[in-house]
């Protein structure tokens, strides 16, 4: 479970960042309105900043919820936590006493 958190926190931190990266700021709006050429865009003139943001809005809800749950995982551990925990006992058979007094010598 834990590490169906990790690869989806790790992977969803990726996608937050390359999306935080392709927004424009604030004063790009200025460049839009003189023709920059953001109108023929695939979104349109709005509609990418509409895009990313909600697109940005719900990679960052993921982030936080897989951060939640992986401080959950880690504040509540198991009760079995080692590999030697895990692993199953095994007992050895108890076997009758060997009589020793009835083994032949080896020559030598």
């Amino acid at each position: 479970m834990e590490t169906i958190v990790w690869v989806v926190h790790l992977l969803t931190a990726i996608v937050l960042c390359g999306l935080v990266l392709l927004q424009h700021g604030k004063g790009a709006d200025m460049g839009a309105a003189f023709g920059s050429g953001s109108a023929g865009s695939i979104f349109g003139s709005a509609g990418s900043a509409n895009f990313l943001s909600r697109s940005t809005a719900v990679a960052a809800a993921i982030f936080f919820v897989t951060s939640l749950s992986l401080t959950y995982l880690y504040s509540h551990p198991d009760q079995q936590q080692g590999v030697m925990d895990k692993a199953a006992v095994i007992k050895a058979p108890v076997t009758a006493p060997v009589d020793n007094s009835k083994l032949k010598e080896i020559p030598k």
